[in-house]
């Protein structure tokens, strides 16, 4: 059973900065691609930042220049470091990591994490 897990979530002001991390029980998480994406409340989920296995990244226009992902390779794990926070970052933020290959596509997201942005 593959486990994606989000951590670091939390309440924070605006300005603020948070550190959110991502942990895949995948084997050869390094080949997989992860993204961060965010769903607040009556909104639709957002892609917010990529990171492919050669770390290629790719931002949104809504965070770009403030969040910064990143990847361990010795650790299975990816990071969304999150700078000068807004209210309107307020959402879930989930991780999803997939791997396309010829005949098949690996596909698996965590379960979310709250991030708050409230004076």
């Amino acid at each position: 059973q593959v486990q994606v897990v989000e951590s670091g979530g939390g309440l924070v002001k605006p300005g603020g900065s948070l550190r959110l991390s991502c942990a895949g029980s995948v084997r050869d998480f390094n080949a997989y691609t992860v993204h961060w994406y965010r769903q607040a409340p009556g909104k639709q989920r957002e892609l917010v930042a990529s990171i492919d296995a050669v770390m290629e990244r790719n931002y949104s226009s809504s965070v770009r220049g403030r969040f910064a992902i990143s990847r361990n390779y010795t650790e299975n794990t990816a990071y969304l470091l999150m700078h000068s926070l807004k209210d309107e970052d307020t959402a879930t933020y989930y991780c999803n990591i997939r791997r396309v290959l010829v005949h098949e596509t690996h596909d698996y997201w965590g379960q979310g994490t709250q991030v708050t942005v409230s004076s």
